[in-house]
């Protein structure tokens, strides 16, 4: 099983994520939470998946889009540390990757496929790391990272924006 990373082992950004995960099976938690994205996802009306809570904010469509760029940024940052790679990594700016997508444009059910295949491929990868992986460390955005710190990044940024969905795009739709 992987252990809890430590907070030396993540940039202090990423601590709210990371605190997110609840304790057990970590793979157990990213398939539930596969099953939580697709249940709050799923049957929503046109009218809440264009929804944004206050002027300038992403769409419902937008965040389902960008859990899923961020999924797939930091399954590879984990492909890549977990396998030894010690170059070093660029950041990414969430805004941008906004920006530069059609999420608006493409159907929900498009998105929350993509968003599956990604999942799975991160729960396929995490299945697959050799238990000495874990405690690999390298640099992303400039900063140190380690494998399990990102494993847990990862299940914490998908909980994290779920909540969001829940707390402030749902409620301004009842």
């Amino acid at each position: 099983m992987i252990q809890r990373p430590l907070v030396s082992e993540y940039p202090d950004y990423y601590a709210p994520y990371v605190n997110l995960v609840p304790e057990g099976d970590l793979l157990a938690i990213l398939n539930e939470g596969l099953e939580k994205t697709i249940d709050l996802f799923e049957g929503l009306s046109e009218e809440q998946e264009h929804f944004r809570y206050a002027p300038g904010k992403w769409s419902v469509k937008e965040v389902l889009g960008h859990m899923t760029d961020t999924e797939r940024v930091m399954s590879y940052r984990l492909l890549r540390i977990g396998r030894g790679d010690q170059t070093p990594l660029a950041g990414f700016n969430e805004n941008d990757y906004i920006a530069g997508s059609v999420f608006d444009q493409l159907p929900i059910q498009t998105i929350l496929e993509d968003f599956i295949a990604t999942r799975k491929a991160s729960i396929t990868l995490i299945k697959t790391m050799p238990e000495e992986a874990w405690q690999r460390t390298g640099i992303a955005n400039n900063l140190s990272n380690s494998s399990r710190a990102l494993a847990y990044i990862i299940a914490g940024h998908a909980i994290h924006h779920g909540n969001i969905i829940k707390e402030r795009y749902l409620p301004g739709l009842r």
